[in-house]
């Protein structure tokens, strides 16, 4: 039972694909944002 030494390599993936979650988190907000802005620009005021 020998365990191998962690390198920093391990987490790149996983933050790699964290990474990707956040921007498209951005993106999807920045773009529901441009669509309220929009299509319902006196949204707060019905």
């Amino acid at each position: 039972m020998s365990h191998e030494p962690n390198t920093q390599t391990d987490g790149i993936p996983k933050f790699g694909k964290l990474l990707i979650v956040l921007f498209l988190a951005v993106v999807f907000c920045g773009a529901l944002t441009w669509i309220m802005g929009t299509y319902f620009p006196d949204f707060p005021r019905f």
